[in-house]
């Protein structure tokens, strides 16, 4: 299948992935799992899947490009009958975005092993991925994808250990860099977490069955109810004896994602005790302590990413805030190319401003980042196109200066605007009156938590795992060609 082409006029940093685990016999498994995707939707919307199994029956998987609503319809989860289930939503770190590397990975262990068969779904990124795809083709391991998931799919499949418990423990000391995975046989669904607990992954109850997911809003949607957090370097085993929970490794520095606060996670999600809404409500007056606007008459956000923060800033600094846009949220993506004529309109597509509410104004936009900066150029010369006598852009997080290589796409050094540049050079390019980032200290303060525990590298430069700084998401095609592909 070929790719599909994108518009996708956003420029910020590319959502990740989404993960989704659940053993509950009696109930409908795969429609559990359509829906929590649907909630995790925003953490990747180039592919969804769901593997499926009856108890001690084989697994089938479904997988496809596209949005959830758009891969599966109601005959796909009629087929996806079970008592376990695993689900995936994509937006591709480590290899390309056809659907070969589509999730969940579904796989069979080699003759020497325990023949083990398996369905994985992960969210992250490993930092030696490129090490250990040598050695295992070395080996004469095969791969079909170029994606660093199906390298722990097949360290698990092809480990020879009696259980799936033994050997996840087994190989988790092996693998570097984030993960936040659920893999299932036809009997288990188990989930863990890499050491540093990177990214998000939380345990859930519905009735007396366990589920596991990226986040809580997955939860809600269901009717789950959260439980906790998967601690860094537990591994969580879901079964028809309950619930087995495990330390795997231990005393690592926690780095948990500043930005899963400031961008990624849904407002409606909790973090580490956190509601995201109000912490971005927290960052937003953070944003107006540090940096008001005394000469501006009207906040208005960037929607929907601004949204609270733009709140918080106007509570904070009094002014009165207003919707300066009307958003098609009908239009989550769209596959259709948009055309020359319609290319003109650029964001139009995605954002209307109001001139009777911003003509004449003095305005503060308020948004959660800027990595390129091209989006948001275009939407200074759209507020000055209506008539906005001033735009002073204030933005909820730091200056992006460093690439992420723990399972986020955000572009390369070079690419981002702030790159060797001070505020004032970055307001000149985006035709802006005035630019402010919050401080680091004012998100942390925000989210009430320390640096010590989280990664903040994108703001910082400071990696808290190792990294190989030439590493890129296609470093698995460009190095290392794979196996004859039968799909």
């Amino acid at each position: 299948m070929t790719e599909q082409p994108s518009f996708d006029e956003r420029d910020g940093p590319r959502d990740e992935c989404g993960v989704f685990g659940i053993y509950a016999p009696g109930k409908e498994v795969a429609r559990l799992t359509y829906f929590a995707l649907y909630a995790l939707q925003h953490r990747g919307q180039e592919s969804a899947g769901i593997a499926a199994a009856d108890d001690g029956g084989f697994i089938i998987t479904q997988r496809a490009l596209g949005l959830v609503s758009q891969v599966f319809k109601e005959h796909d989860l009629r087929a996806l009958d079970g008592d376990l289930a695993v689900g995936h939503v994509r937006y591709s770190t480590t290899g390309s975005s056809g659907w070969e590397n589509s999730q969940p990975v579904h796989r069979t262990g080699n003759a020497t092993s325990s023949g083990r068969e398996l369905a994985l779904a992960h969210n992250g990124n490993l930092t030696n991925a490129v090490e250990l795809h040598a050695e295992l083709r070395a080996q004469g391991v095969e791969f079909t994808s170029t994606s660093d998931s199906e390298i722990i799919a097949a360290l698990i499949a092809d480990d020879p250990s009696p259980t799936i418990e033994e050997s996840v423990c087994a190989i988790m000391p092996r693998l570097q860099g984030a993960f936040s995975t659920v893999v299932m046989t036809n009997e288990r669904v188990v989930a863990f977490r890499d050491p540093a607990g990177v990214r998000p992954l939380v345990l859930g109850q519905i009735d007396d069955s366990y589920c596991v997911a990226s986040e809580s809003c997955a939860l809600d949607i269901i009717g789950a109810t959260y439980m906790r957090d998967v601690l860094p370097g537990e591994m969580v085993s879901i079964g028809a004896d309950g619930i087995r929970t495990q330390m795997v490794v231990e005393g690592a520095r926690e780095a948990f994602c500043l930005f899963e606060y400031i961008y990624f996670a849904r407002p409606d999600s909790k973090m580490n005790g956190t509601v995201l809404q109000a912490a971005r409500g927290r960052m937003g007056e953070a944003l107006a302590r540090e940096h008001p606007a005394p000469s501006a008459d009207l906040v208005i956000a960037v929607p929907d990413s601004g949204n609270a923060a733009a709140r918080g800033f106007a509570r904070e600094s009094g002014l009165p805030q207003d919707d300066g846009f009307v958003k098609n949220r009908y239009v989550a993506r769209t596959f259709i190319q948009p055309g020359q004529e319609l290319r003109k309109q650029g964001l139009r597509l995605k954002f209307n401003p109001l001139p009777e509410i911003v003509g004449g104004k003095k305005l503060v936009v308020v948004d959660d980042s800027i990595v390129r900066g091209n989006t948001t150029r275009q939407i200074v010369q759209m507020l000055r196109d209506a008539g906005a006598l001033e735009v002073h852009l204030r933005i909820s997080a730091p200056p992006i200066r460093n690439p992420c290589y723990y399972g986020v796409d955000m572009s390369t050094r070079e690419e981002m605007i702030a790159h060797g540049k001070t505020v004032e050079e970055i307001a000149e390019m985006l035709g802006a009156d005035s630019l402010a980032y919050v401080s680091l200290e004012g998100v942390y303060g925000a989210i009430e938590g320390e640096p010590a525990n989280h990664c903040d590298a994108c703001f910082s430069g400071n990696y808290p795992l190792p990294v190989a700084e030439e590493g890129n998401k296609l470093a698995l095609e460009s190095e290392l060609p794979m196996a004859p592909t039968s799909a």
